[in-house]
């Protein structure tokens, strides 16, 4: 899930930009060490969204610029597992499928598509059930549950998994189709027990 994280560090303010606004260098300064990285702790850094800095700094030996401490916000995507996501398939081959969510991809596994046997056609770049004849391809919009999350110490990898694998989860196209089914045996279901019901009173 998306959060905003609030927290503090010091910043260098390099001299070339000592007469520009210090909040912006600050938040320009604190991009490039916070965002696109990833950890435990935060999840991913997607942007650094606001700051606070303090415009008393101190200068070190040999160093002409300053480090002021920063109070800061980062807005991050922290994958949490059982944690239901929707994402679009940007990559698809013999393993299963890569899907991004937010800002990272979560690796589908061809086991973990659909309650069926899954083959892949690389020619059309597809993943079929061989029972269903269901496919999925590039750019089609899933709906899954996150099964497995690794994240690194630091730098910008890291690992998630993800199922499609229970009710009402998958292909956007499969969950209508399922819930129109759904819909239409409760329907029938419900004019049985009226008619039985009824046929129940005239032999009364």
């Amino acid at each position: 899930m998306f959060e905003l994280v609030k927290c503090q560090d010091v910043v260098r303010i390099p001299p070339g930009k000592f007469n520009e606004d210090l909040r912006k260098v600050s938040i320009e300064e604190l991009a490039k060490k916070y965002e696109g990285t990833l950890s435990r702790e935060l999840g991913y850094v997607v942007a650094v969204v606001e700051a606070e800095v303090s415009p008393v700094g101190k200068i070190l030996p040999g160093d002409g610029a300053t480090y002021n401490s920063v109070t800061f916000t980062l807005l991050t995507y922290k994958p949490e597992i059982q944690e239901v996501v929707e994402g679009e398939v940007v990559e698809v081959g013999s393993f299963g499928a890569f899907i991004r969510i937010g800002p990272m991809e979560a690796l589908l596994h061809i086991s973990q598509i659909i309650d069926d046997y899954v083959v892949y056609d690389e020619r059309q770049a597809t993943l079929m059930g061989k029972e269903t004849k269901r496919k999925l391809s590039v750019g089609d919009k899933v709906r899954a549950r996150i099964t497995a999350v690794s994240m690194a110490k630091g730098g910008a990898s890291g690992k998630v998994g993800i199922t499609m694998r229970q009710p009402f989860l998958g292909k956007l196209e499969w969950i209508k189709e399922d819930l129109a089914k759904l819909r239409e045996a409760e329907r029938v279901k419900a004019e049985k027990e009226k008619a039985k019901a009824k046929a129940g009173g005239k032999k009364k």
